[in-house]
């Protein structure tokens, strides 16, 4: 069946409705727990007002969001799948001569396109959304309405000076002051890919301006030679702001199409990038992933014959397989996460199992 037939186009815009229902449904849940959550963390902060939570609150739901939406998406689809069979369309379709597969269709069409949508779209304004959130959340911990995201803790970074040689840069602590970074007690080591130093900077204070490190009072140490003092040096740099506080930030703060920037650069400095590369391939993933819980919404509430199982089934029976998905997922991604499998296969095996497994009742109950 083409989606752009007419029983495509109803289907497509059944399944997009109830979709839409679900999730405004569960934005407000999230919402309002969240709320509450905050107002109970901030009970005994004066300087949290009803303003300030709600920002938290709102700036927080997209990451639990998408959490949570694959299991939006396998709601809408029993609740579309459920209604067909329960008005008997779904008999109708099968009389006519629609095999499961042609219904699915423009079902998984529409599926897929939401999933792209996400990505491409909403994933930006939601990494945008999260990064806000941690940076009021370190300004709740530090108790500095104009606190940026940066560690008091100091600073490592390395950064690829060119194939040969690579920079290390430690810095004591490091704060914004307007449209740079002030460092104090900066160390900067250059050292070949065999970690041999070659050179030692070290200044009292540095600023990140215009894609420089300007240090003041510097003193440089090379083996075998006498140490140089002087008052600024100018050292060159491709970091900026942003990918310093890429640092202290969760990937999923990063929006879709600046990772693959953010894990070329890791990977050239010489730093893991596992976790950027297993965000950037969930994203890359997660439309399929949506379709194969439509699959699975399809095995419950797709059902010709109303007198096998009921409500309660296909209740219980999508809650328990929601939660199963769920665990097994993040179970593989922790191995991926500290490499004990590849972050490929990480990423694509709990979806390709949970498709695979559908794909198979819905192939026995077709032939059923």
């Amino acid at each position: 069946m083409k989606p752009t037939s007419i029983l495509g186009k109803y289907l497509i815009k059944q399944i997009l409705l109830n979709f839409l229902a679900v999730l405004l449904m569960v934005l407000s849940v999230i919402l309002l727990f969240e709320i509450v959550e905050i107002l109970r963390r901030t009970s005994d902060r004066q300087d949290a007002d009803i303003w300030f939570v709600l920002q938290m609150a709102i700036t927080k739901m997209p990451k639990t969001i998408e959490m949570v939406f694959p299991f939006v998406m396998m709601i809408a689809a029993m609740a579309t799948f459920w209604k067909v069979s329960k008005t008997n369309e779904f008999v109708i379709m099968r009389a006519a001569g629609v095999s499961i597969w042609e219904f699915l269709t423009p079902v998984l069409a529409a599926t897929f396109v939401i999933g792209m949508i996400n990505v491409t779209l909403v994933n930006p304004v939601a990494a945008d959304l999260y990064d806000l959130y941690e940076t009021l959340e370190y300004r709740f911990k530090t108790k500095n309405p104009k606190a940026v995201l940066f560690s008091d803790q100091g600073l490592w970074i390395r950064e690829a000076i060119d194939e040969n040689n690579i920079m290390v840069l430690q810095a004591k602590s490091l704060r914004q002051e307007k449209d740079g970074l002030l460092m104090r007690n900066v160390t900067i080591l250059e050292m070949d890919r065999k970690s041999q130093p070659s050179r030692r900077l070290e200044a009292f204070v540095a600023t990140l301006q215009d894609g420089y490190f300007k240090l003041k009072d510097v003193r440089i140490y090379r083996s075998g030679m006498q140490t140089e003092v002087k008052n600024s040096v100018d050292y060159k740099t491709t970091l900026d702001a942003e990918r310093i506080k890429e640092n202290f930030v969760a990937p999923e703060s990063i929006s879709f199409w600046d990772l693959p920037d953010t894990i070329r650069f890791y990977e050239m400095s010489g730093f893991s990038a596992v976790r950027h590369n297993l965000r950037y391939m969930s994203l890359l993933v997660s439309p399929f992933l949506l379709c194969a819980m439509v699959l699975v919404a399809a095995v419950f509430a797709l059902r010709p014959n109303s007198r096998r199982g009921g409500v309660m089934f296909l209740i219980v029976g999508g809650i328990t397989t929601g939660f199963v998905v769920y665990f097994l997922s993040q179970l593989v991604y922790a191995f991926g996460i500290n490499g004990d499998i590849p972050v490929f296969m990480a990423v694509v095996t709990p979806t390709l199992v949970i498709g695979l497994i559908a794909v198979s009742a819905l192939l026995h109950l077709e032939d059923g």
